[in-house]
């Protein structure tokens, strides 16, 4: 015998992932209606691996393999389009002195139809097996084909379904391995008609806002989030969620997260959906917005002090400079009013320097003395 490529062949195989599985009940029927076609009262669906002939399906055997160097299909692999037909194995020189024919289960007579795969690999065979010499039909051997044809198109897409749910888990890890490095939290978030509350999947960006707590620990316990929020806000969190879940409007509310020695401002967001059973089920994100509202904190404080704090010196500059433009004025008063612009100027330059290093101070987060401000 000189089959094929072997390796290849025995890769074609594994990507079956088909050894040593459980039956299943399509290639069981296969199986069945290949005996009742031809009358046998055995038929397998065989694979040969590298060592061993192993039968995925089998009727009227109680072995579930055997060694490959005794497999009858072992003839079918460089043959894949013919059928393999043995009207009376102890008249053939090539199993006359096979045990399977010697001893149990004592063939006599073989018929299989290889199950070749698009790379043109046989992996075994759809064949059918009596204890006593007889003889198949071209219309049976045709009828063997086809089936062993179905056996292979489930097989295949057997084939599919794995690489696609291996592919799903794939993309699946690659996305949560993204959410997890996103400098937020991502949630899906579940109501339910009896307002139920799920929490199917949560980044580990939760950690960020609670070190003590897990994304694990708040998918078991989804009430873990309403603790995380200030008391002051949690009733505005959960009526506003309320209206989301009533009216279906976008989640979007602002809430203060304390934490050991700082109150932080987070921004929920989400888009809710609703599905056929009633259950709304929303995806969004939380956000860390501190520097945000500090930023808008600062913004507010350097518009109070414009408008408070500089409008003083600035108006006595503008009374000074009208003074100044009087026709008649002397050099000795025009000297005594730069002296009190200077003064001013001065006044306004300390209080610039004292502005920029307070704000300075906020962005590193220094506390702040309220009384030199």
């Amino acid at each position: 015998m000189n089959y094929m490529d072997e390796q290849s062949r025995l890769q074609d195989l594994l990507a079956y992932q088909i050894m040593d599985t459980p039956p299943e009940k399509e290639l069981d029927e296969l199986c069945e209606i290949a005996s009742a076609i031809c009358d046998t009262p055995i038929s397998l669906i065989t694979l040969l691996n590298e060592n061993r002939q192993w039968f995925k399906s089998v009727k009227g055997l109680d072995v579930k393999e055997t060694k490959k160097k005794d497999a009858f299909c072992l003839y079918t692999l460089d043959k894949p389009e013919e059928v393999l037909v043995v009207e009376d194995s102890l008249e053939d020189d090539r199993f006359c002195k096979n045990p399977l024919v010697t001893g149990n289960p004592n063939i006599r007579f073989y018929a299989g139809a290889p199950l070749k795969t698009p790379k043109g690999n046989v992996l075994g065979t759809l064949c059918i097996i009596d204890t006593k010499p007889r003889y198949i039909s071209d219309n049976q051997k045709r009828a063997l084909q086809l089936l062993a044809d179905r056996v292979m198109g489930f097989l295949n897409a057997r084939k599919l379904l794995i690489a696609q749910a291996e592919k799903i888990e794939f993309d699946a890890q690659r996305l949560k391995k993204l959410t997890d490095q996103v400098p937020c939290t991502i949630f899906q978030l579940e109501t339910s008609v009896d307002k139920k509350i799920k929490i199917p999947f949560v980044s580990k960006g939760i950690s960020t806002i609670d070190p003590n707590l897990t994304a694990e620990q708040i998918q078991k316990t989804p009430q873990l989030l309403y603790k995380m929020v200030h008391p002051e806000d949690i009733s505005g969190v959960i009526e506003s969620m309320k209206r989301s879940f009533q009216k279906s409007n976008e989640w979007n509310i602002e809430c203060r997260v304390p934490s050991q020695n700082q109150i932080s401002w987070y921004r929920c967001m989400a888009k809710p959906e609703e599905r056929e059973d009633g259950t709304h089920v929303w995806y969004g994100v939380l956000q860390d917005i501190t520097y945000q509202k500090e930023y808008e904190s600062t913004l507010e404080q350097i518009l109070f002090d414009i408008s408070h704090v500089l409008r003083k010196p600035v108006t006595t500059l503008q009374g000074l400079t009208s003074t100044i433009n009087i026709d008649n004025m002397t050099e000795t008063l025009l000297k005594k009013y730069a002296v009190y612009i200077k003064i001013v100027s001065d006044e306004l330059d300390d209080f610039t320097r004292k502005l920029n290093t307070t704000y300075a101070n906020k962005r590193k987060g220094v506390p702040q003395n309220p009384k030199n401000n």
